[in-house]
């Protein structure tokens, strides 16, 4: 396998600043109980379970800093001072939804949002996702070394912690290897958290593309490597089909992954797309976003067997969103 590049110059990969909000406990609670009413700061101190008052003061700050939540003052006597969502903190509700959902599948059982195992299972998500981990080990088994050799923008330290993270949260796990090393591969939770990541590289494109960094092709790859071993398909599904992104990259502008199935079986999902199919689908990373959440393959280019197409995506949906 090529080199893949650790975090971006911004510290966060597509859909890693919207998921980070949700390591921090108290955020999910804000912005729920934001979504019933408006809320002076004390009532909104009390629904969240009565943090310090600083504590939440510096929450609401960064909260306000990057648009969710607004101040909303009424100026007729006496002087009050509300909080209120902003078109793009209840866009972000979404987001916690799909989060609760992958944390109630949690393989050691239900983890509630806005808990301390909930921050350490959504911050081992988010950083294995900016160190390109999940994309490695979403492909084949690797051990601590192989990913050094792999990903050069991330320590070895940092590399070894983020993995014993990972695999106490139950996102990764051991496998059988030979020699002394030990090889890691991404569980079937763990290749599930590509729903939430999606969710919140879907709101970042929608309502803050200019602070948050693109889709790029390493993103790609790694979001259908992990979500493709997951399809269940019909017994009578077969076929090779190349599901691609343009992601307007000057290097490497379309990225995806070549998958073939077998008697309702994905046999091989493979990156390289050296050769033209004669079944695809391509679209830019919106397109793509909104056709895994809603079904839906209007805005795609398709070519050859549009019933496979329609299956693969029907399929990532299903295993993704079920109750979407």
């Amino acid at each position: 396998m090529r080199a893949l590049s650790g975090p971006s110059v911004s510290a966060f990969r597509a859909g890693g600043m919207a998921l980070s909000l949700f390591a921090s406990p108290l955020n999910p609670l804000i912005l729920r109980a934001l979504a019933e009413e408006r809320m002076r700061f004390a009532d909104l101190r009390e629904a969240v379970g009565g943090p310090a008052q600083t504590t939440l003061r510096g929450y609401l700050t960064h909260l306000i800093e990057i648009g969710v939540v607004v101040k909303v003052e009424r100026r007729t006597m006496p002087l009050t001072v509300s909080h209120e969502l902003t078109e793009e903190g209840r866009a972000l509700l979404f987001v916690i939804d799909v989060l609760d959902e992958w944390l109630a599948q949690a393989p050691r059982g239900e983890i509630k949002l806005g808990t301390e195992p909930a921050k350490a299972a959504i911050k081992a998500l988010a950083e294995g996702w900016d160190a390109a981990i999940l994309r490695a080990l979403a492909a084949e088994p690797f051990s601590l070394t192989e990913l050094d050799n792999l990903i050069h923008d991330v320590s070895y330290p940092a590399l070894e912690r983020r993995l014993a993270t990972m695999r106490v949260t139950g996102q990764i796990e051991a496998v059988p290897g030979e020699g002394n090393a030990t090889p890691y591969t991404v569980t079937d939770w763990g290749r599930k958290g590509i729903a939430p990541l999606a969710a919140a590289g879907r709101w970042e494109r929608l309502y803050a593309p200019d602070k948050t960094d693109p889709v790029t092709w390493l993103e790609v790859e790694a979001a259908f490597l992990m979500a493709i071993p997951l399809l269940e398909l019909p017994d009578d599904a077969g076929g090779e089909c190349v599901l691609a992104v343009d992601t307007k990259e000057r290097e490497r502008r379309i990225a995806g992954v070549r998958v073939t199935i077998e008697g309702g079986r994905v046999v091989s999902c493979d990156p390289n797309l050296q050769t033209e199919p004669p079944t695809f689908a391509l679209g830019g990373a919106a397109a793509w976003l909104e056709a895994v959440f809603s079904c839906q393959v209007d805005r795609l280019h398709t070519n050859g067997d549009r019933q496979l197409v329609d299956t693969l995506i029907t399929a990532i949906h299903v295993a993704l969103f079920p109750t979407a």
